[in-house]
């Protein structure tokens, strides 16, 4: 077996017993941390509690909430984490500083609460969620050197519990205003998107066509079967599986194709019973609309001539 010679270097222990009296301190950069962004809602309704929800989960800090009475805020307030401040909408100007303040308030009021923001001794940066209105509408805050936009959600919120997740935004304003909404937007799960400021009336339009047009519409086919005997209730849970499919179908189709029914095959005999039944049941609204959007769906078929000139003359 081979020999193997290891050198042992002496340790002067003397030595060792001086560095164990020394300390040596390195100073380390410290780590920064990302703060969480300050945001007061003035609004505290549907959608403005159901974006403090929101924003709470995805770690902002809710400064303050304000809704027409203080009631109704501390009522939101319970739903967030931390101690936010709860103020009746009289009580503005004793608003805390915050980094973004989101004003959702009907459209009606939104210039006066600005008017009334453009009072606070501090400036931030200010969004207001109306679909219709530009920025143009927080003149007073800008005028004050807020920085000022508007970020409006595609998405029905019938109650503060609305998921948000997944949603459109209508973003503009300032280039600060403008970040500050795209990057809510996306901690909120949403996309953004942008219009010119001029289109937003348009724009909102085409919104309400789809949402608020298409649950009226609804009501009213509501209405024509319970002319037929059926209880509210009943018809409800009869139709919505049938929009539910018309909603899936536009999810990978253009409306052209979409399109089946009636007005698809062009059924002229088929269309002249509707009409006599509606106005047999002295049902004008379901008339008025019958022949409008059915004139609508001839022209994606483009097809059926005949049946236009008799939706116009009935």
């Amino acid at each position: 077996m081979p020999e193997y010679k290891f050198l042992a270097r002496r340790i002067d222990t003397h030595a060792l017993n001086e560095l164990s009296d020394f300390t040596l301190t390195i100073p380390m950069p410290e780590l920064k941390r990302k703060q969480k962004t300050q945001v007061s809602i003035v609004g505290a309704g549907r959608l403005g509690t159901a974006l403090a929800v929101a924003l709470t989960n995805r770690n902002y800090a809710i400064q303050s909430l304000v809704a027409r009475r203080a009631q109704r805020a501390r009522k939101a307030a319970t739903l967030l984490d931390g101690n936010p401040q709860a103020l009746a909408a009289k009580q503005l100007l004793s608003l805390r500083e915050a980094d973004v303040f989101l004003i959702t308030v009907p459209d009606d009021q939104i210039a006066g609460v600005a008017a009334e923001l453009s009072r606070l001794e501090f400036t931030a940066t200010a969004l207001h969620t109306s679909g219709a209105l530009a920025s143009d509408v927080l003149a007073p805050l800008r005028k004050r050197g807020w920085h000022t936009g508007s970020v409006h959600p595609l998405i029905s919120v019938s109650d503060s519990g609305a998921a948000l997740a997944g949603a459109f935004w209508s973003v503009e304003g300032d280039a600060t205003a403008l970040r500050m909404g795209k990057t809510i937007v996306r901690d909120l799960g949403g996309q953004s998107f942008s219009i010119r400021s001029e289109d937003k009336p348009l724009y909102h339009a085409a919104a309400v066509m789809v949402s608020g047009n298409v649950v009226a519409l609804f009501d009213v086919a509501l209405e024509m079967l319970m002319h037929c005997g059926l209880s509210r209730k009943t018809a409800r849970s009869i139709l919505t599986p049938l929009i539910a499919s018309t909603v899936h179908s536009l999810e990978s189709k253009d409306p052209a194709q979409a399109l089946t029914g009636t007005f698809s095959r062009g059924d002229v005999e088929t269309v002249k019973r509707h009409l006599a039944a509606l106005k047999g049941n002295k049902l004008a609204d379901a008339l008025d609309l019958y022949r409008l959007l059915g004139q609508r769906s001839l022209k994606l078929t483009r097809k059926h001539p005949q049946i236009t000139e008799i939706l116009k003359s009935a």
